[in-house]
């Protein structure tokens, strides 16, 4: 059976801001909301009760403080919510550990999402897709990708790759308001990039409003974003005159790349 594209039409995403540029992703609608990633509980809390919400459950993509900080008190003011996140047992909360293949379901609001494995990040990072939406925590940015804090280059590739195999209009929903300066890195990279400058320009138009600039979509980052964009030669001749060295690999140009961006 063909996933459905959208939401349900009575569920809407909402950001709520968390420390200085997490976002901490709400599906609601009237009467319940599920969120990704709570590194923090209280403006989850003072969300629902400002809209009068009931939680009913919690998403993890990966075990990250400022991703799972908030697990304990959420729970202990909605108790017996299922905590759906990496499997392991490494992650404190968790009641329904999930890996590559599951489907992880949200009855009160109608929505099912297919689990994907993208370590790099962290080895246990974890991607959920369905209804066109996809909610990749800190694997996939807008104009970026995480830190290796735990994974290769190798495998942070391979976790990009599988995403850009996702339908083009899927819409992303990453966790950090990173994308103002990962346009200024992804100019340094791809400067006559013409997409990619418009692009920088509406990003800085919003940012100078205080306004979010996600979601993105696939298609948009397959055009804008340098660490999916190896196989170009715009990407690949940056990365070696960067690097000083012979690239002949995809994996390679990535691990440059990364590595310039660690250094910018």
């Amino acid at each position: 059976m063909t996933p459905p594209l959208s939401f349900p039409e009575q569920v809407s995403v909402t950001p709520i801001s968390a420390f200085s540029d997490n976002y901490i992703w709400c599906l609601h609608d009237s009467n319940t909301a599920v969120v990704v990633d709570p590194g923090d509980a209280n403006p989850v809390l003072a969300f629902c009760e400002q809209h009068q919400l009931t939680l009913t459950a919690i998403l993890i993509t990966h075990h990250h403080h400022d991703h799972t900080g908030g697990i304990q008190k959420l729970v202990a003011s909605y108790p017996d919510i299922p905590v759906i996140g990496p499997h392991g047992g490494h992650i404190q909360g968790i009641t329904q550990p999930v890996k590559q293949g599951d489907t992880a379901s949200l009855e009160t609001l109608h929505c099912h999402f297919d689990v994907i494995e993208v370590p790099g990040h962290t080895l246990d990072h974890i991607a959920f897709y369905g209804h066109g939406a996809l909610f990749c925590g800190d694997t996939l940015f807008s104009g970026g990708c995480g830190r290796l804090f735990e994974g290769t280059p190798a495998q942070m590739h391979h976790s990009l790759n599988t995403l850009t195999h996702l339908p083009d209009d899927t819409r992303v929903y990453c966790a950090h308001e990173y994308t103002q300066a990962n346009m200024t890195f992804a100019l340094a990279v791809e400067p006559e990039n013409a997409q990619l400058n418009r692009h920088a320009e509406k990003v800085n138009s919003l940012r100078a409003e205080q306004r979010i600039t996600l979601p993105s979509t696939l298609a948009v980052e397959k055009a804008i974003n340098p660490f999916l964009r190896t196989q170009h030669a715009s990407v690949a001749d940056a990365a070696i005159r960067y690097s000083g060295q012979t690239l002949t690999s995809d994996d390679a140009i990535f691990a440059a790349i990364r590595r310039w961006k660690d250094e910018f």
